[in-house]
């Protein structure tokens, strides 16, 4: 058996909603304090096109 089974059993199987769907933006508590946290970061590609998360100077 293999782990994705074992997950599957336990778990019940993934639920996937409508993916054509929009994204639907709850403007909550969580999503101001984690705009606020992620706001300290800038996206960054090195040369093999990896990207990482780089902490703004200053913050």
């Amino acid at each position: 058996m293999k782990v994705t089974d074992r997950l599957r059993f336990w778990f019940g199987p993934a639920t996937q909603g409508d993916v054509e769907a929009p994204v639907i933006h709850k403007h909550d508590d969580f999503e101001h304090a984690s705009e606020e946290d992620l706001g300290h970061f800038v996206v960054e590609s090195d040369d093999e096109g990896r990207h990482y998360g780089v902490r703004k100077e200053g913050t």
